[in-house]
């Protein structure tokens, strides 16, 4: 019995091993442009460029690359009131998508890296678990 029990217990951590490996940022980003595609294309277009005036522009966007935490929490909380980007005001509302962790670390990681956007930054579903909406106010 005692060897069963092992067998199963063994079993058991590696079917979650396997089940629960960290993604690369390859397969992030991946990731992450299908839930663009799904979330904010309809707002941001396949594009990045938003719709001026209205949606804040991804694409070579100052306040996504400046601000990533508060990137993070607008995505995970969505985002209400006036932001500057590229210095122009948006003053609108993006509700809350409902998005997991590992979903708002894969759009981030997409859309940080699309559109001639570049940056080393990786993250994680950790990070973004840590942001907390307080950060917004």
């Amino acid at each position: 019995m005692k060897i069963i029990v092992l067998i199963y217990l063994l079993s058991l951590g590696i079917f979650s091993s396997l089940l629960f490996q960290n993604k690369t940022k390859k397969e992030s980003i991946k990731a992450g442009s299908e839930i663009y595609q799904d979330f904010c294309l309809q707002c941001h277009l396949s594009s990045g460029i938003g719709v001026f005036g209205v949606f804040p522009p991804l694409k070579a966007s100052d306040y996504l690359l400046e601000n990533t935490n508060l990137s993070i929490a607008g995505i995970k909380y969505g985002l209400r009131g006036k932001i500057i980007v590229n210095n122009e005001e948006y003053d609108g509302i993006m509700l809350r998508q409902g998005l997991d962790n590992e979903e708002v670390a894969d759009v981030m990681n997409y859309i940080l890296n699309e559109w001639g956007n570049k940056t080393s930054a990786f993250i994680t579903p950790n990070q973004v678990s840590k942001i907390s909406k307080s950060i917004l106010e």
